[in-house]
């Protein structure tokens, strides 16, 4: 281990200022993940759930969505959904067991379904997840392996909690 007199300010200015690799930038091809826009996180009006971060986010992820599939990489939709009888919830399924708990968002339910205006093509891809993060327990490796993905764009309301989960 290396010791310093140096604050942590100081060091971090210092790798700031010389970083360890050189910036890479955009790679040759990304896909665009949109987590969770489903109706149990989107419509305000039906769900205490829901929240609006944006009043234009539908139309904005519909932009980004539109400018992805004209370069022919693929769009990705996330939602989250658990069977009636609750054991694909795992751990999640015991935190609380309310109307309104993670859990009893249900396939088929319209919590569990994507919000309308979300522009959805034939060729895009919607994954359903049991965990908070798409990256585990879901196909979404293979899936991005097969199309060559290099670069992941990501959108939705929770992106923080469900991506770095």
């Amino acid at each position: 281990m290396e010791t310093s007199d140096k604050t942590a300010r100081q060091i971090y200015n210092d790798v700031k200022a010389n970083p360890a690799r050189k910036k890479f930038g955009f790679g040759k091809k990304a896909a665009l993940i949109n987590i969770d826009l489903q109706k149990a996180y989107t419509r305000e009006d039906l769900f205490k759930t829901a929240y609006e971060t944006d009043p234009r986010q539908i139309q904005y992820v519909n932009e980004i969505a539109g400018l992805v599939r004209s370069k022919d990489w693929p769009v990705i939709w996330t939602y989250v959904a658990y069977h009636d009888h609750g054991d694909d919830a795992g751990v999640w399924g015991t935190r609380t067991n309310t109307e309104d708990s993670l859990q009893n968002i249900k396939f088929g339910s319209t919590r569990s379904e994507l919000d309308d205006r979300l522009e959805i093509k034939k060729e895009d891809h919607i994954i359903d997840k049991r965990m908070p993060s798409v990256f585990f327990g879901t196909h979404i490796e293979m899936l991005l392996k097969h199309h060559e993905v290099d670069t992941l764009l990501i959108t939705g309301g929770s992106t923080s909690g469900c991506v770095r989960a």
